[in-house]
């Protein structure tokens, strides 16, 4: 055997071979990382806009909403996208919306261009980099799902790790103000979306496209092609239809709302809230980098308990996690005291979405579930907009953040009552669903690798 191969289809590192499914999750997780992490961690820049522009956290709250409406309601066609398209096409075009809404954000005057491109542009990016891409991923494992997931997910947990001082740094640079502003979306968009364009080279639809099996699939199982094409249009539909008269389709897309609701007002206000009681803008800053940090723990633990254990539970705990250190806000005051709720509060929001690729292959086993998952992160996009904005206008009307706190404390915990519901995972719910498949949507028998 050589001791060296970078052929996807005979990838061998220091004479051991490595099945391209990891090549895949390191790529997926650096795409992650540059496309949603400064696209999140930009909520440190809520006081800096109210600060440069004179906007009120309400006029701003309603940007970062408008975000996650169209992120969430993209989250169906990116789905689809990538189920009848392809992923690496779906992704390219991502590339290219994040580096035009980056740039234009950097640009906008006025309070309405922000809503256009920081809003809907960029949030379109959001919705093709966090649904395609995730569900494409699962395609490649049939074992070791969890741990494939797991670093996928924490790696949007440690993006802010690198993306805040970053943002910190640039707006420094430029002397703070409108010029630090605009420099924290141009410097991050740019270099961002050229390495998003290169790796996009690297990401292959499924196996099939290289002639491989997923990994840990039995060695006689048929390499067969299901994406792109006629019969990924057909498979897609049939899919959608059955997956679309089960309860937990629908209880997902809720679940995703609520627990997205809740978390949002303190990923959105979680710094302006420290700086009302008197911390410093750095040390603000650095409760928002300890809770993503710390999320990352679980986003990565998660997947794997969720697939040895089962989903249900796991995702139970995290929400239980997320609502009850919002008690403790309630009493903060010191940098410490915040510090404190977002080592808690990142457990249980780490855990709370990454298991979600988990219970849909649970569930609906090798279907297309691009879309599917799709819509349950449209559920999430307009849970994250109704946070964002709610959140924003009680500090407005209240002049604190006392409301607000306790709405995101409610909202969460209605997201663990409705995970209650949740039929068990140990059974798929659409074992047969390709038996409604007409003749001409069988999927085809792989061709000869391509590694192109």
């Amino acid at each position: 055997m050589a001791s060296f191969s970078l052929k996807p289809s005979d990838l061998v590192l220091a004479g051991r071979p490595v099945h391209y499914a990891w090549v895949i999750v390191v790529v997926a997780s650096t795409m992650r990382l540059f496309s949603s992490s400064f696209r999140s961690s930009s909520s440190i820049l809520i006081p800096r806009l109210v600060d440069s522009f004179g906007w009120s956290y309400g006029a701003v709250g309603l940007g970062f909403s408008i975000q996650w409406i169209v992120s969430g309601l993209f989250g169906p066609p990116a789905g689809w996208m990538g189920d009848r398209y392809g992923v690496r096409w779906t992704m390219t075009l991502g590339a290219v919306l994040f580096i035009v809404g980056m740039v234009l954000t950097g640009l906008m005057r006025e309070l309405w261009q922000f809503y256009l491109f920081f809003g809907v542009i960029l949030s379109a990016s959001m919705g093709i980099f966090q649904v395609p891409l995730t569900a494409a991923v699962t395609l490649w494992f049939r074992r070791h799902l969890g741990t494939g997931m797991g670093l996928l997910q924490s790696s949007q947990g440690i993006g802010p790790l690198v993306a805040v001082p970053i943002m910190l740094l640039v707006i420094h640079l430029f002397g703070g103000g409108i010029d630090g502003v605009r420099a924290a979306f141009w410097i991050p968009g740019l270099g961002g979306g050229v390495i998003l364009l290169l790796l996009v080279r690297f990401f292959y639809n499924e196996p099939a496209q290289i002639g491989m099996r997923p990994f840990g699939a039995p060695d006689d199982e048929p390499i067969k092609v299901t994406q792109g094409g006629d019969i990924a249009k057909v498979r897609t539909k049939v899919f959608l239809k059955q997956a679309q008269r089960t309860s937990a389709f629908w209880n997902l897309i809720g679940i995703h709302f609520w627990g997205c609701a809740g978390h949002a007002i303190i990923l959105v206000y979680l710094v302006a809230m420290a700086e009302d009681e008197g911390v410093s803008k750095g040390m603000a800053a650095g409760a928002f980098v300890t809770m993503t940090v710390t999320s990352t723990v679980t986003r990565f633990a998660v997947p794997i308990v969720a697939e040895r254990m089962g989903s249900k539970p796991a995702m139970a705990g995290c929400f239980f996690l997320q609502v009850a250190p919002i008690v403790l806000l309630f009493f903060a005051q010191e940098a410490w005291h915040f510090y404190l709720f977002a080592v808690l509060f990142g457990i249980g929001f780490g855990g709370e979405m990454s298991a979600f690729p988990i219970i849909n292959r649970q569930y609906y086993g090798s279907g297309p579930i691009g879309t599917t998952y799709g819509y349950q992160m449209m559920g999430a996009g307009v849970g994250m907009a109704v946070g964002a904005l709610v959140g924003g206008q009680l500090r407005d009307w209240t002049g604190n953040f006392d409301v607000t706190m306790g709405l995101s404390l409610v909202l969460s915990l209605i997201g663990v009552l409705s995970i209650l519901i949740l039929p068990t995972t140990k059974k798929e719910l659409l074992p047969d669903w390709e038996d409604q498949l007409p003749r001409e949507a069988v999927p085809a028998p792989a061709p000869a690798g391509d590694d192109d």
